[in-house]
């Protein structure tokens, strides 16, 4: 429907009103929150939008992607490299369901996004109409909030409602279903950006006696330690929690989260805690006396036994979201708040320290790991290549400025252990869920957000064909991201666990692979396969240095194994080596 020619709105200017449809009124709600790049897959019931889309495609640009996941997690890489909302866009039935891996994804990350989803007209609500599925139902218990519109005159005050509630506080996904009928039918147009939401409070405010009392358990303590996630990062805390750790001296680790807040270089800077994380923070876990969580929420792959979690320390939690107060480690003490306004309050209440001797125990520490563990990964004597030094060879190549995006399994940890990160969002990967298949299209998410940036998707053999399908997204928009498959002809991560609990019984994970760089060639992605050492650093630096997409296979040893490893229910203290 058209406009009418006396009411012409804009994206600043949104009180006057105007006729349209309600096709029309969802891409100029969009437009009014900045939405530039819109990730999604058409279908009957939400063809009228689309419709609508293509008179406004020179102010959004729409992907199209293969899949209806790989919108979703498309729109993730987005979000979680540039700090905006990612949205993503289907139509009902199978096209929305195959929307909510990624919607619970988003959920159990923290990440903004609003998908949108056509429906059948209301008046078959109910009827099992052709493609018609309770996306609200099935939806709730992985978004932070989600509503179903009928009437046309719902769409502005909902999506407006929607966007404040995905990016604000801890964020999250929502989802807004909307019937064909409300599509179609007029509505008086106007648009209010949403600044509250009643009985929804989105950061709690952050109480300075809880301050004060942290401030004075961290001055007071002989051995401190830090753990960060990834709310530092969402809560653009990252030069106070810098300030914070090098006022006291505290040794810091992140989860894979939190990665890439600090640099990795940094001297306080002590690693990744969590199954496959570094030795010294997991085992010194038990052993600090202040134990001072900031934002993350205590995940299981983090504490291992609960039981046995730091037991001996006194617990600081600084939060954003109440409810992960006391869910699994009891807090002596909680901070909530955004994380960037606690840390600055908390920063003139803090002594300046060093805790040299203390620090020195994470070093003697990382030298047993190095020894074992690390030395082998980064520098093999074996004739096979490792993933590791692929990793390493990454890092010297693009300096440590590239933004990682990692799939699921060995391979994912191998790239969060050695990346190295001098930029904060430079770690994007499947933390909560374990999602494979994310990786390649979250990195065309972040490509297209981050143009600037250096993208390099590390991904594993099989989580690679879970959405390999994209190849045709990249080839068709032209994103020039860097592909890197390591290839060990294994699901190797549950290989892995078969190996050391399932008496080597490799039931259903080994793979009878295709030509892969045969593939990115018929999608016009140039590629190579590297089976040699010798191979290996030229053939990443011609990655590198290509201004195009770029597919690269390395086959890596069949059978490693990923240490220091925490098996699943043990104590931190029980990390293994080998």
């Amino acid at each position: 429907m058209k406009e009418t020619q006396t009411m012409e709105t804009s994206k600043t200017d949104t009180a006057q009103t105007e006729r349209i449809c309600g096709s029309e009124a969802i891409i100029k709600c969009l437009i009014a929150e900045g939405v530039d790049i819109l990730y999604g897959y058409p279908g009957g019931a939400i063809m009228p939008v689309y419709d609508e889309l293509y008179k406004y495609r020179d102010e959004i640009h729409h992907v199209l992607t293969r899949h209806e996941q790989g919108a979703a997690h498309a729109a993730q890489g987005f979000a979680r490299i540039s700090g905006r909302v990612g949205v993503a866009m289907a139509t009902s039935g199978p096209g929305a369901t195959n929307l909510i891996t990624g919607i619970a994804d988003a959920q159990i990350d923290s990440t903004p996004l609003v998908c949108i989803t056509g429906q059948v007209p209301s008046h078959l609500l109910g009827t099992d109409a052709f493609q018609e599925t309770d996306i609200i139902g099935i939806s709730t218990p992985v978004t932070k909030w989600n509503h179903q519109v009928t009437k046309a005159s719902e769409i502005p005050e909902v999506i407006a409602k929607a966007f404040y509630i995905a990016r604000t506080g801890r964020p999250g996904p929502v989802l807004i279903d909307i019937t064909k009928d409300a599509q179609f039918e007029e509505l008086d147009f106007k648009y209010e950006k949403c600044t509250g939401v009643r009985s929804y409070i989105p950061t709690p405010t952050t109480n300075l006696e809880s301050v004060k009392a942290a401030a004075d358990l961290i001055n007071a303590a002989k051995k401190p330690m830090i753990v960060w996630g990834q709310g530092v990062i969402l809560g653009e805390a990252e030069a106070e929690l810098k300030a914070v750790i090098e006022k006291a001296g505290i040794p810091a680790a992140w989860t894979i989260m939190g990665a890439s807040a600090i640099p990795t270089s940094h001297p306080l800077n002590i690693g990744m805690v969590g199954m496959h994380g570094n030795y010294a923070p997991n085992r010194l876990t038990n052993e600090c006396d202040v134990l001072i969580a900031i934002g993350m929420r205590f995940d299981d792959r983090v504490t291992g036994d609960l039981n046995t979690y730091a037991k001996q320390a006194k617990v600081i939690h600084f939060e954003i979201d109440p409810a992960e107060v006391n869910k699994n480690v009891h807090a002596d003490v909680a901070v909530l708040g955004n994380s960037k306004d606690s840390l600055s309050q908390l920063l003139p209440l803090l002594n300046e320290n060093t805790h040299s001797e203390w620090l020195q125990e994470f070093k003697d520490l990382y030298a047993i790991e190095f020894e074992k563990v690390i030395k082998s990964d980064l520098h093999p004597t074996k004739e096979g290549l490792t993933m590791g030094e692929v990793l390493k060879e990454i890092n010297i190549q693009s300096k440590g400025d590239a933004a990682i995006v990692s799939d699921v399994g060995q391979h994912q940890m191998i790239a969060c252990r050695y990346s190295e990160f001098n930029k904060t969002k430079s770690n994007i990967t499947s933390g909560g869920l374990g999602t494979m298949g994310f990786a390649l299209p979250a990195a065309i998410g972040a490509k297209m957000a981050a143009p600037e940036r250096e993208v390099v998707a590390i991904i594993g053999d099989g989580g690679y064909q879970m959405n390999i399908q994209e190849l045709g997204t990249i080839f068709q928009q032209k994103v020039p991201v860097k592909i890197v498959v390591l290839n060990n002809e294994f699901l190797g991560m549950v290989r892995q666990w078969q190996q050391l609990f399932f008496d080597k019984r490799y039931a259903s994970t080994e793979m009878t692979n295709p030509d892969f760089v045969t593939i990115a060639k018929g999608y016009h992605i140039e590629g190579k396969r590297v089976v040699k050492r010798e191979e290996l650093a030229d053939a990443i630096k011609e990655m590198i240095a290509s201004k195009d997409s770029y597919f690269l296979e390395v086959c890596v040893e069949k059978e490693d194994n990923v240490f220091p490893m925490i098996p699943a229910g043990a104590s931190v203290s029980d990390i293994r080596l080998s």
